[in-house]
């Protein structure tokens, strides 16, 4: 009877383990408003997020709603969120807004553009001190990009087509 108990106990341990590494991350404020949630993150916090070792490829963009080569290409992220499963592929897009325009701008952006990624607002005034700590390569300037999955990463400080995009995606997939 022991044995059978323990051979269960074992199945539902392992049941629960499918190789993907659960991250929590804590948001500084959480700003809800028409059906829109957007997580405020420093980077202190957010930076977790950057180094997940799991089966799922990440696609990590930085934008701002005042950026027009980066709300240009919302879109083609959308489509990748859109075309690939959950569990294969998450798409991240990291506002970079400022918190106060979060009600008034970035949330009624994101309901009309019906955006379905994950939106999350990294607050940290201090850019000069994690610019780098993302890439040694990021100047600064948006939009910019990171697709990994484990150890591969690259970082793009550029604007994509879908095609290009995709492209890049189907590298580190």
């Amino acid at each position: 009877m022991q044995k059978k108990i323990f051979y269960i106990l074992l199945v539902v341990l392992f049941s629960n383990c499918k190789g993907e590494q659960k991250v929590s991350l804590d948001a500084t404020e959480i700003f809800k408003s028409k059906g829109v949630e957007i997580p405020v993150y420093d980077f202190e916090s957010f930076k977790p997020l950057l180094s997940i070792n799991d089966d799922k490829t990440r696609v990590i963009n930085f934008w701002a709603t005042w950026c027009k080569p980066c709300v240009a290409e919302l879109p083609y992220f959308e489509l990748i969120n859109s075309r690939y499963p959950d569990e294969q592929v998450e798409v991240i897009l990291v506002s970079l807004d400022l918190p106060k325009q979060v009600e008034t701008r970035l949330i009624p952006f994101v309901k009309r553009q019906n955006i379905e990624s994950k939106v999350v607002l990294l607050d940290d005034p201090d850019a000069d001190s994690w610019i780098s700590q993302i890439s040694a390569d990021w100047s600064g300037s948006i939009p910019a990009t990171i697709i990994y999955r484990g150890n591969n990463v690259n970082f793009y400080e550029r604007s994509f087509t879908y095609n290009e995009l995709e492209k890049e995606l189907k590298k580190v997939l």
